[in-house]
Formats: C-alpha cells, sequence, structure tokens
C-alpha cells in the first residue's frame, strides 16, 4: 500500500479543483474531520486539507474555461523536466508544462495517451504529503479503454512495475502497479480496463481514501449531497470500500481495509 517514503514514481501528492473551495471543505471536514488551512493570498486561493495538524491533500480553485471538479494525483519526479519529455515521447501530451511553485517544488501536469490527467511534483522545500493510509490517501485506480497501453504508457514514464492479477468469476484482470523494483508489498495503485460506454467523460484517475467504516462514510456522503456511484461493497482480501462523488461530481473512493490489511 502507500506509504510516505516516497520515491521517483510513488504519490506523492493530491489536490481538488472547486468551483467553490469553501463548500468542498465543509464536505470532506464532514467525512474524513480534514480542515482546510489556506495557503495565504498569493496561492490564490489554494490551500491544504490537514488532519491532526498534518497535510492529507489540497484544493483550490479551478483553472480555465470548462475545467470540470476533479481530485489530481501526483507522482514524484527527480527532473520534471526530463519527465516531460518522456511523457510526449510515449505518447501523452502537456497540459502545463513544469514549473516552479515559489521554493516549495516544481510542478507539471499531463494527459496519458488515452485521456486521463495526472501530475508531477519534483519536491523541494515540500517533500509530499504529510499523512497517508487511514484517514488520507491508500490506494490510487487508473479507469481506462485500454489497460495494456497504459501499462506501457506509465512503464515508459516512471519505470513501474506491473502485475496483472484476475478478477472474480472472470470479469478481467486487475493490475497492479509499484515502484520500480518494489512489488506488491510497495504497490501504490491499480490499472483497471472499463468499456468505454462506462467511461463517459473518459479516462481518469481516482484517489482512494482510507476510513474505518466505509458504510458510515457512504452515510455521511449522502447526507452532506454526495453522490453514490457503488455503495459498500467487500472486496475478498482487501476490503470494504464504496465509489462516491462529492457535491460538484469528483469523483474518489474509500476503502475500509480488511484486517489483514490494516
Amino acid at each position: 500500500m502507500l506509504s510516505d517514503d516516497y520515491v521517483p514514481g510513488a504519490p506523492d501528492w493530491l489536490d481538488l479543483g472547486s468551483r467553490d473551495v469553501a463548500a468542498a471543505a465543509a464536505f470532506y471536514k464532514a467525512l474524513f474531520g480534514w480542515e482546510f488551512q489556506s495557503a495565504g493570498p498569493q496561492a490564490g486561493g489554494y490551500g491544504m486539507f490537514q488532519l491532526d495538524g498534518r497535510t492529507v491533500a489540497a484544493a483550490g480553485p479551478l483553472q480555465g474555461d470548462g475545467a470540470a471538479p476533479v481530485w489530481t494525483v501526483y507522482f514524484e519526479t527527480a527532473d520534471a523536466d526530463a519527465t516531460t519529455k518522456a511523457v510526449e515521447q510515449a505518447g501523452g501530451s502537456v497540459r502545463a508544462a513544469p514549473a516552479d511553485v515559489f521554493d516549495r517544488g516544481r510542478r507539471a501536469t499531463y494527459a496519458d495517451p488515452a485521456g486521463a490527467e495526472f501530475a508531477v511534483w519534483q519536491p523541494a522545500a515540500t517533500k509530499g504529503l504529510d499523512r497517508v493510509g487511514a484517514g488520507a490517501l491508500c490506494w490510487t485506480e487508473l479507469y481506462t479503454p485500454d489497460s495494456a497501453q497504459a501499462v506501457r504508457f506509465y512503464s515508459s514514464v516512471f519505470s513501474w512495475d506491473s502485475e496483472g492479477m484476475p478478477l472474480p468469476g472472470g470479469a478481467g484482470v486487475y493490475t497492479v502497479v509499484s515502484r520500480a523494483g518494489g512489488g506488491q508489498e510497495l504497490s501504490h495503485g491499480g490499472i483497471m480496463q472499463l468499456s468505454p460506454d462506462m467511461l463517459p467523460d473518459g479516462s481518469y484517475w481516482q484517489p482512494y481514501f482510507g476510513v474505518a467504516d466505509a458504510d458510515v462514510t457512504v452515510e455521511a456522503a449522502t447526507a452532506h449531497h454526495g453522490t453514490v456511484v457503488m455503495p459498500a461493497t467487500d472486496m475478498e482480501g482487501v476490503g470494504r470500500i464504496a465509489l462516491l462523488k462529492d457535491p460538484e461530481g469528483a469523483p474518489f473512493a474509500v476503502l475500509e481495509p480488511a484486517p489483514t490489511m490494516s
């Protein structure tokens, strides 16, 4: 599972683009107990979600006309400029070229060949999220119409290892990805192939947040105007998961780990 022992290729940051950051902050506080702390007037409304004083995610106003509310997963890089070249060579596209974020680090945003958006963070003063796991980011998952293409792309860009695992009932293959040489113990995400009709808004990355009780979280989400995409469901050997959307439509998931996963 995820760890805060960040290395190149591993998820190290996460932020939400929102039409109404204050409303989003209230929603996620109700679900996870997160407190929102502004990064200051120079940050243009951007700020950090914190749990027990530790940063678990961030949020800011949407940028650009027509942008939809969404969570963006960042992967660590030692060199954002080199990663940008690798993305282009592998068939991806650059949404925002590498740029310094004050003294905190360097970021760039991309889309993979199927259109799924993601970003990289080259750390400086900010190494990454302070907390992952319980109450925070615990897994990342890509939904794509072509998992083989996705595996080739991300392996080329980040040197990820991948391992296909058959889904129950012959429902296909779920590909688990991990840092180079990390193996299953250091896996940080999965790639799930879905038919195009199941991806009306295109391919995307989705964050999972660790919770103590998935059913209670689902109830809180609906009580605060979120949407249930998939109700809390047991996944053998993994735990109990639910797929949700916040009131603005940004998709995310929650995971109540199985006892053996804790």
